[in-house]
Formats: structure tokens, C-alpha cells, sequence
């Protein structure tokens, strides 16, 4: 296999691009979660989607890896009960009764391509070592002790309501290289259009797939030979000594497998050696507490996008003006409109002019706008809250006025 500017490997870049940008379309706020997924798996590494029940976790696993043709696909829900020989293959009873003893892996995580584990840290004690084996090695050891069998998996999507908690969980946490948050929906045109998909005949979505020996080839071949110039290398190095002096430390077995990550997002973008941009995915990987991870973003786009960083200073204006509308609960209606008038209005419309102006400028310059998008989605919720809530506008009204 040639280099990743080959046209094979071109096609499949651009094959996973159109993946990304109709599960994007499909999944309201979900661009940078999808993109992430894809660039994990592209550098062979296993992901943890992290958020309350009802954020769409299972169903973007699910349609993501329904789009990679010819892959074995295996999905569990674990639970602490969960016996290693209902994940890796359970025993054969007719040849049980035979006086031998077999597992059949058909089916199961032996032999997934892609695999989707829900709730991975409720994993049972007794299965906890197979499953480290198998997301770090990509090995199972058979029940009856035989010769360990190599797995084909790519990578891992893993899914939780919660945080690990005691040490068996805490292992597996620490496998899982990129983390991601999700929560419900922020923006209220999303969710406006979020209910009207519930009583209305969908379009049928647009439907690109990839072959798994090209997704194969991309892992193996094509993401390795994206180059890291120099500039790089010196920019993780700030990055980590930005991140330590904030007392917010990697380990280096964290660190270098980050570099797959940078390689694999410029693989999916069709460039040839990872730039600036890439550092970006960073902000999924450097955190162990989602108390961290507002720190470890801002310490990454001050490295590589300057509005996205601005964008976030707005973001705490915007976090700051809800927590006086919380405050205020109980208060009379002429005293929410005069604090409206006096400070809110103006605050929220400065700010979303300002996003704006920071979008057009990003989307121009060719940056990610998925943190601009995120507080974008934050200043129309707000604005929202504000006028139902302290102006007593009719909720039915706030999305043509958002």
C-alpha cells in the first residue's frame, strides 16, 4: 500500500468523511462526537461515550458502525453478573454431551471487527481480566486454557451513564484513550426539530458505507503514513507542560498514543501530515474527571484556535448569566424584566453577534467550529430561559425569536 495520498486511500478518507457529515445531519450536536468516533477508530483505539440515558449513545454506535461493510459487529450490555463466556463465546453443549469440551465465538467479541460495549464499567469481576486482554491485546484466553486467540478488532465504542468506580473500573477507564461528553440537547431549534422527527415520515437518509478492507488498509497503512513535522512534536510538548504546571498530568503511554489520534484525524481530512487543527481531538484524551476537562480545552485551542478560545471566555459570561436567572427564582415579574432589560439582553445579544463573527472567521480560515457551535447552542438556551421564563413569552414563540 502506497502512501495516503494514494487514490484508494483517498476514497476511503473521503468515504468516512460522508459518514461523518450524515451522522452529523442525523444526530443534532453530535458533529464533533461522530468525528471523534470515526478518528478513534481510525488510529485503532477504543472510545467512551459518557452522558445520561437518552443522549443517542447506543444509536450513533450502532449507525456508525453499520456503515462498514463486510465488519462483524458485536454489542453487549454489561451488567456485573455478566459471565466472560457470554462476551468471548459460550460453551458448546452438544459437544459438551459429546465428552468435549468447545466455546463458539461466532458472533461474539472473539471475532468482532467493531465492537459497541454499553455500560462498560459494570463489568463483572470474573470477566475484568478478559476484557482488559482483549481491548489491550486483542486476545482471549479460552475457558479451557488453550493456546489464546487474537482477536480482529479495530476498536472499541464504549458507552456509560457514570464514572468508574473502584479499581476494577478504573482499569478499564484508563484503556479507553479518548473520552466524550454528551448531555441533552441545548440549542431549542434542535430540539423543535427533535420533536417534529417524532410525528413526521423521515426522508430517507443518504447512505454512504465503507468496504472493512479499506477501513482496514486506512488503520494499518494509510494513518501511519501521515507524517508529524517538527512543529508538532514542539506543540504536545507545550501543550504538556501547560497541562502539568495546572497540575493535570498524562502518562506517557497516554501521550504517544495520542499521536495515532492526531494522525488519523488528518488522514480523515485528506492532508498528508497532521497540522495544528489536529491538536484539537486532544481535548478528548487528556482529562480523567469531566471537572478537567473545561481546563485541558482551553489549553488546547489556545494552542491551535484562537476564536474557539474566545468563544469559551464567552461561554462563562453566558454560564454566569444563567446562574442569576436560577438566583432570582421566585422573584416578581417587573424585577425579572428590569434585570432582563438592564443586563441579560444585552449580554446574550452581544454574545451571539460575537459568536457569529467568530464562526464566519473560523469557517473561513478552514478551523474547527465544533467549540463555537457547542457555546453557539448554550447562548440560544439561555436566551431561550430567559424569555419564557423572565419575560413570559409563549415557549411555542422562542425558536423563531432565538
Amino acid at each position: 500500500m502506497g502512501a495516503p495520498d494514494g487514490p484508494v486511500l483517498r476514497d476511503t478518507a473521503a468515504r468516512l468523511r460522508a459518514i461523518s457529515d450524515e451522522l452529523s445531519d442525523r444526530f443534532f450536536e453530535r458533529a464533533d462526537v461522530v468525528r471523534t468516533l470515526l478518528v478513534t477508530l481510525l488510529a485503532g483505539q477504543h472510545s467512551l461515550v459518557l452522558g445520561p440515558p437518552g443522549t443517542a449513545k447506543s444509536e450513533m454506535a450502532r449507525e456508525l458502525t453499520g456503515r462498514i461493510d463486510g465488519a462483524s459487529y458485536w454489542e453487549i450490555l454489561l451488567s456485573k453478573f455478566t459471565a466472560p463466556t457470554r462476551m468471548f463465546g459460550p460453551i458448546d453443549v452438544a459437544a459438551l454431551a459429546r465428552g468435549e469440551y468447545r466455546q463458539v465465538y461466532e458472533g461474539r467479541a472473539t471475532t468482532a471487527h467493531i465492537a459497541f460495549v454499553d455500560e462498560i464499567f459494570k463489568c463483572s469481576t470474573a470477566a475484568l481480566n478478559e476484557t482488559l486482554g482483549y481491548l489491550n491485546e486483542r486476545i482471549y484466553h479460552p475457558e479451557n486454557g488453550g493456546e489464546p486467540i487474537r482477536c480482529p478488532l479495530i476498536g472499541a465504542i464504549t458507552a456509560s451513564n457514570e464514572l468508574p468506580v473502584g479499581e476494577d473500573s478504573a482499569a478499564i477507564y484508563d484503556r479507553l484513550l479518548v473520552r466524550i461528553e454528551v448531555g441533552y440537547l441545548e440549542d431549542p431549534s434542535n430540539f423543535a426539530s427533535l420533536v417534529r422527527s417524532a410525528v413526521t415520515r423521515p426522508k430517507a437518509p443518504r447512505r454512504t458505507t465503507v468496504e472493512l478492507v479499506a477501513l482496514q488498509e486506512a488503520v494499518t497503512e494509510g494513518v501511519p503514513s501521515v507524517a508529524v513535522p517538527d512543529a508538532i512534536v514542539d506543540a504536545v510538548c507545550t501543550l504538556r507542560a501547560a497541562l502539568r504546571r495546572k497540575e493535570l498530568v498524562a502518562s506517557d503511554r497516554r501521550w504517544r498514543q495520542a499521536v495515532g489520534l492526531l494522525q488519523a484525524s488528518a488522514y480523515l481530512d485528506g492532508r498528508p501530515a497532521v497540522a495544528e487543527t489536529d491538536l484539537s481531538v486532544l481535548t478528548h484524551v487528556l482529562w480523567n474527571s469531566p471537572a478537567e476537562r473545561p481546563t485541558v480545552e482551553r489549553e488546547v485551542l489556545h494552542l491551535v484556535n484562537p476564536d474557539a478560545k474566545e468563544a469559551l471566555d464567552l461561554a462563562d459570561t453566558i454560564e454566569e448569566l444563567e446562574a442569576q436567572l436560577d438566583a432570582m427564582a421566585g422573584q416578581s415579574r417587573e424585577a425579572l424584566s428590569d434585570w432582563v432589560i438592564k443586563k441579560a439582553h444585552n449580554k446574550l445579544a452581544t454574545a451571539g453577534q460575537r459568536l457569529e463573527q467568530l464562526r464566519e472567521e473560523a469557517a473561513n480560515a478552514g478551523r474547527s467550529t465544533s467549540a463555537i457551535d457547542r457555546v453557539t447552542g448554550r447562548q440560544r438556551a439561555v436566551r431561550a430561559r430567559v424569555l419564557t421564563e423572565a419575560l413570559g413569552v409563549d415557549a411555542s414563540a422562542v425558536q423563531a425569536q432565538v
